[in-house]
C-alpha cells in the first residue's frame, strides 16, 4: 500500500483548494489564509494539473465548483473538520473552555445581560463571547455553538430553536409624552423613525413593517438611520424618536421602564432564534451545560 504522502496532493494546495471552495472566491480565501490571489489561483491550478481535469468554473465575476470540485470540497470539508474537531479537544484539554458566538444585537441585549448567571453555576467554565453578525465557520473549531436568527436551515450544523420573536414600535417613556398611546400604524410615518442599515434579508425594516399594516411609504423615512441595531436602540433611549423594537432584546429594557411600547400592532417574522452546534464534533460537557442552562433561561422569561 502507498503511504499517504504519495496518494495524497500538496497539503498547501489542498487548504487553498478548501478555502476557495467553501467561500466561492479566489479572493476571500487569499484574504483569509493570508496570501496573494495569484498563490490561490497557482495552487488550485497546479490540482487540476495533478487530476487532469477542472474543479472550478471560471465564469465572468465568479467560480463555482464541477461535479469533480464539489467532490473533491466535501471530502476536504469533513476531513479537515475532523482535524479542527481533534485539534480543537486536544488544546481544550478538560474542555472547560466554550466559546458562544451571536449576533452583536443578540450579545449585547439579551446574552451578557444574563450569562453571569451560567457563570455562577459553572464557575470552572471559561467564556469567550464573539460578538459578530457574520455566521461562523463552526466546522472550523474556532466556535464551540452559536445563536442566529433564521428559519433554521443552516449547513453542516444541527439547529435547536430556542424562541421566536415579535416585533413593535418602541420609543423613550420622555418621548411617549408627547404621543397618542394608542397610536396606529398610519400614523408613525408622520413620528422620527429611527432605523438601521441591515444586510439579513429576514430582518424586518419600517418599511415591512409599516406595509404589512397597509401603510405604503415613499421616499426617505424622516428620522435617524444608523449602522447598527444596537445604535437604533440608543438613539431611541435617548429620545431621538421611535424604533422597531425585537421583544427578545427589548424586552428587558421594557421592564425596566427604559423603553415603552407604543400602541398594539405587532408582527411575528419568519423564522426564530437557533442554537447552532457543528455536526461532526463531539459535544464537551461544558456546551451539554451551556445548552441546558441556555433553554432553562428562555423558559424563565
Amino acid at each position: 500500500m502507498k503511504s499517504l504522502r504519495r496518494q495524497l496532493p500538496p497539503m498547501t494546495a489542498l487548504m487553498a483548494f478548501e478555502a476557495a471552495a467553501r467561500l466561492l472566491s479566489f479572493t476571500r480565501a487569499a484574504e483569509e489564509l493570508g496570501v496573494t490571489q495569484a498563490a490561490v489561483s497557482r495552487q488550485i491550478h497546479a490540482l487540476e494539473e495533478e487530476f487532469g481535469l477542472p474543479l472550478f468554473n471560471r465564469l465572468h465575476r465568479k467560480v463555482t465548483l464541477t461535479a469533480q470540485g464539489q467532490a473533491l470540497a466535501a471530502a476536504t470539508s469533513n476531513a479537515f473538520g475532523m482535524i479542527a474537531d481533534a485539534a480543537s479537544d486536544l488544546r481544550q484539554g478538560s474542555n472547560d473552555d466554550l466559546t458562544i458566538s451571536a449576533t452583536v444585537a443578540f450579545s449585547h441585549f439579551w446574552l451578557l445581560p444574563r450569562i453571569s448567571e451560567f457563570s455562577r453555576r459553572h464557575p470552572d467554565t471559561t467564556l469567550r463571547i464573539v460578538s459578530q453578525d457574520a455566521m461562523p465557520a463552526l466546522d472550523q473549531g474556532d466556535v464551540d455553538v452559536a445563536i442566529r436568527f433564521g428559519e433554521g436551515n443552516w449547513p453542516n450544523v444541527q439547529a435547536e430553536k430556542l424562541f421566536d420573536d415579535l416585533v413593535f414600535p418602541v420609543c423613550s417613556p420622555e418621548f411617549a409624552l408627547s404621543l397618542d398611546p394608542d397610536l396606529p400604524p398610519e400614523d408613525l410615518i408622520r413620528k422620527p423613525l429611527i432605523s438601521h442599515e441591515a444586510d439579513d434579508p429576514m430582518w424586518i425594516g419600517w418599511t415591512e413593517w409599516l406595509s404589512h399594516f397597509g401603510v405604503t411609504t415613499t421616499g426617505r423615512l424622516k428620522g435617524m438611520r444608523c449602522s447598527f441595531y444596537t445604535e437604533a436602540i440608543y438613539a431611541t433611549l435617548n429620545g431621538q424618536g421611535i424604533t422597531l423594537g425585537w421583544n427578545r432584546l427589548v424586552g428587558d429594557l421594557i421592564d425596566q421602564n427604559r423603553l415603552v411600547r407604543l400602541g398594539d400592532a405587532s408582527l411575528v417574522p419568519k423564522g426564530g432564534y437557533y442554537v447552532l452546534v457543528p455536526s461532526r464534533r463531539r459535544q464537551s460537557q461544558a456546551l451539554q451545560q451551556f445548552m441546558t442552562w441556555l433553554f432553562e433561561s428562555h423558559s424563565e422569561t
